[in-house]
């Protein structure tokens, strides 16, 4: 417990964060009780429960985990999921640790094995007591928490997927990252952000915790402030990492959004499209989450924002006013801001209609904020407008008008393509690399038909292929051999885009050893800055013993910080080597770092031109 203190001055300045942020519960005669006796409790944890006035009969269980120095009063009283629960009608659980500091074990071989032991099965033990003694819905298990309650989120999560149906980590860190053997409760390596891991390695954590399990693993939500230095950024992505691999999904993300100023969010679906992990990056903020908002979209995920006892008839929100993208002579492409829906039945789509008079048609009824029209008719014009509808059929009010106006379907297109995105490489070999960037949209009317994908050399930049969606698998590439390249979209008239951006790799060493390739990924950025994690080394053909990492930056542009390497800077050059636990890689191995940049307001620029040497 000697790292305790760190975590306890860090904790309280958060209390006061989130204190002075969380709006004040509405006046209820519901009241936190305390219950003694739950069941089998090895670390004399103490359990409250709430148990709002509107219930529902068969109610939702939340179990909300409290930081170090904390307590489940102080949870209850300084967030907002008590209030959540008298909304939706779901039961809260605070557990509270008993031992000094009041940190809970996420550390021992106990806690972190199904069944072994220790605070993770004293809070299984309070949600079968409420299963049993308040009727609760055992289908319906959920967990959240902040800092040490984010660790025990993970734990409970991975140990025990039998009764928790999701999960939602606050400053969190994966689970086993903080695993001891000698009953300390404290791991540096984790805190600071240095454990670093392979998916696979931090699935199979999860995997031995409960070994035979074969039932279906829960869903994660993921929550970290770029500049924490309690537990450290990186913990973030391996996160990522470890719930992706659990659920056998791939870590590039399904979609990427900013819904508010200075958020990102990455969303991870399988094969079905059903959304398994959900991380939400928020730059420039330190140790203080849940911030005010955040709680309910914690509920949201779980879907306990519908379980409202009763009738609901709330309309949900107005969308936002719908943009039209590639409009041709017969069909036009709609989106628009989504709606929100807090009357408890939640958001079931939108309807699509076009303005004509005493009755407006409707065009179509999407599940999402997006919509592509057909069968139109050539140069006509359109306005058009949406109403958001919920699962008890409210509607919303009217989105503002938008009009466009359908092409002639024979005219001559001369407005090109937008610009595609900055490509990005991954699978980079000797001779080859897979290249993706994000789709252009073309409003001339002939459509979009595909892209070029150049090299730049000189006067004259080689064209590399030709595809039709917003990748290229790149063969036949020198070994060794540093490629600059870039994308134009082209429409169907013929019509040509401005160049992309540049993405630099460099191709491995084809076998002679010795070599190495570096990818870049660019998380998160906001109007002064931006978080570029993992940046990803990968050695040859042989096995290597340390890396050296050079790249550009943009001009005013400064690193604000850096993990997992040891960096300098030059003028715009920065030189970022390895540190002693990811410096020996085996052939076709891994290791990352990452860094964090200031730039000025309003400049969008990245740094570029990564190459990896080895001695």
């Amino acid at each position: 417990m000697t790292k305790v203190k760190g975590v306890v001055s860090t904790a309280v300045a958060m209390l006061m964060v989130v204190a002075g942020l969380v709006l004040a519960r509405p006046a209820s005669a519901a009241s936190l009780v305390e219950v003694t006796g739950f069941g089998t409790n090895p670390t004399n944890l103490r359990m409250h429960i709430y148990v709002p006035d509107n219930v529902a009969p068969n109610p939702a269980i939340l179990v909300a985990v409290h930081y170090c120095t904390g307590s489940g009063q102080a949870f209850y009283s300084g967030t907002q999921f008590a209030s959540l629960a008298d909304q939706y009608g779901f039961i809260v659980i605070y557990p509270t640790a008993t031992r000094s500091g009041s940190c809970f074990d996420v550390s021992s071989p106990q806690t972190l094995t199904h069944n072994g032991g220790s605070d993770s099965l004293g809070i299984v033990s309070m949600v079968r007591w409420a299963v049993q003694n308040r009727n609760g819905d055992a289908n319906r298990v959920y967990v959240t928490g902040a800092s040490s309650g984010g660790m025990m989120t993970n734990v409970l999560i991975g140990a025990y997927p039998d009764v928790f149906k999701g999960g939602a980590a606050f400053m969190g860190v994966p689970f086993g990252c903080f695993a001891t053997t000698d009953g300390s409760m404290w791991n540096s390596q984790c805190s600071s952000g240095q454990r670093i891991m392979t998916p696979q390695q931090w699935g199979d954590l999860v995997r031995n915790a409960f070994p035979g399990y074969t039932g279906a693993r829960p869903p994660m939500q993921i929550w970290h402030g770029t500049t924490d230095t309690t537990l450290a950024y990186p913990n973030f992505n391996e996160q990522i990492k470890q719930w992706t691999n659990v659920h056998g999904i791939s870590q590039t993300p399904s979609s990427t959004t900013t819904p508010q100023p200075n958020w990102t969010r990455t969303q991870y679906r399988d094969g079905g499209g059903n959304l398994k992990v959900e991380a939400y990056s928020i730059a420039n903020t330190g140790h203080s989450l849940p911030l005010s908002g955040q709680a309910a979209l914690a509920i949201q995920f779980f879907g306990l924002n519908n379980s409202t006892p009763g009738n609901d008839t709330t309309p949900p929100s107005t969308p936002g006013a719908p943009t039209a993208s590639n409009v041709t002579s017969s069909g036009a492409t709609l989106t628009w801001t989504a709606s929100t829906d807090t009357g408890g039945s939640g958001l079931a789509g939108y309807n699509v209609y076009r303005e004509q008079g005493a009755t407006d048609p409707l065009l179509g009824s999407p599940t999402t904020n997006s919509i592509t029209l057909t069968g139109l008719t050539a140069n006509t014009q359109y306005q058009v407008y949406v109403r958001a509808r919920d699962g008890a059929g409210n509607l919303s009010g009217n989105s503002q008008l938008m009009t466009f106006t359908t092409t002639t379907g024979g005219g001559t297109d001369t407005t090109p393509p937008s610009t595609p995105g900055t490509p990005t490489a991954s699978n980079v070999t000797s001779s080859g690399a897979t290249l993706t960037w994000t789709a252009s949209t073309d409003t001339g009317g002939s459509g979009l038909a595909g892209y070029n994908v150049y090299r730049e050399q000189g006067a004259t930049d080689p064209l590399l292929g030709s595809p039709t969606t917003n990748s290229i698998t790149l063969t036949g590439l020198t070994a060794s051999t540093q490629y600059q390249v870039y994308v134009r979209a082209r429409d169907g008239a013929g019509n040509l885009s401005g160049n992309s951006a540049l993405v630099t790799f460099t191709t491995t060493g084809g076998g002679t050893g010795g070599a190495c390739t570096v990818v870049a990924t660019t998380q998160n950025t906001w109007s002064n800055g931006y978080v570029i994690q993992p940046v990803t080394v990968t050695a040859g053909g042989a096995p290597i013993t340390s890396w050296t990492v050079t790249f550009t930056l943009p001009a005013g542009h400064t690193v604000s910080g850096s993990w997992n390497t040891a960096l300098t800077v030059s003028g715009q050059t920065v030189t970022a080597k390895n540190v002693g636990h990811n410096g020996n890689l085996p052939a076709g191995g891994s290791g990352n770092f990452g860094f964090q940049g200031s730039r000025p307001n309003g400049n969008t620029a990245v740094p570029a031109g990564y190459t990896c040497t080895t001695p």
